[in-house]
């Protein structure tokens, strides 16, 4: 059972990963090619592909290795050193099955699975640091994904179309207290 507080937490980290980040990544790779996803503008960076299988990674083992306690079976350096192979429906596929498990998580998380410790990547760190690393950490990468998918098809992706001049959403009907 979550109590107020870890119910304000995942309502907050549901809203920034699966409901913000998550779906405006999926549409940057569904709008590119199977090329443009795996494209890099130099040996130093990474690709589109390169970054949604490093964020795969990252998610299956920092919450569902943790909190569904899945056997942890990343291959960190694999994720970067693709350079093809996987198209973008596969990637989209892929990234999708972990986003629903995070879905599920999320839903049982409770504030003894918020405080325990745990042990991931050579870091120990308590359940709500290990959600809110990787809340930041997909934010971190989608970011990098815009910004190739924008530079790659030179069209606003329209993510924020419902912002007015202000940065605010603009409401229809009474104001808000």
């Amino acid at each position: 059972m979550q109590n107020g507080m870890v119910t304000t937490f995942v309502r907050a980290t549901r809203e920034m990963l699966l409901e913000q980040s998550w779906p405006r990544l999926r549409t940057c790779v569904e709008s590119l090619t199977d090329e443009q996803i795996w494209w890099r503008p130099n040996s130093s960076s990474n690709s589109i592909g390169n970054l949604v299988l490093h964020l795969n990674g990252n998610v299956t083992q920092w919450i569902i290795g943790s909190f569904a306690h899945a056997d942890d079976r990343r291959d960190r350096p694999a994720e970067f050193s693709r350079t093809e192979g996987i198209g973008r429906e596969e990637l989209v596929k892929t990234l999708a099955t972990t986003m629903e498990r995070v879905a599920a998580v999320l839903n049982d998380l409770t504030e003894d699975d918020l405080l325990k410790r745990y042990d991931i990547q050579g870091y120990n760190t308590t359940g709500l640091e290990a959600i809110y690393h990787v809340t930041e950490h997909f934010a971190l990468h989608y970011g990098q994904i815009a910004y190739i998918t924008k530079m790659l098809s030179d069209r606003d992706l329209g993510f924020y179309r419902e912002l007015n001049k202000t940065g605010r959403i603009e409401h229809s009907g009474p104001a808000r207290p």
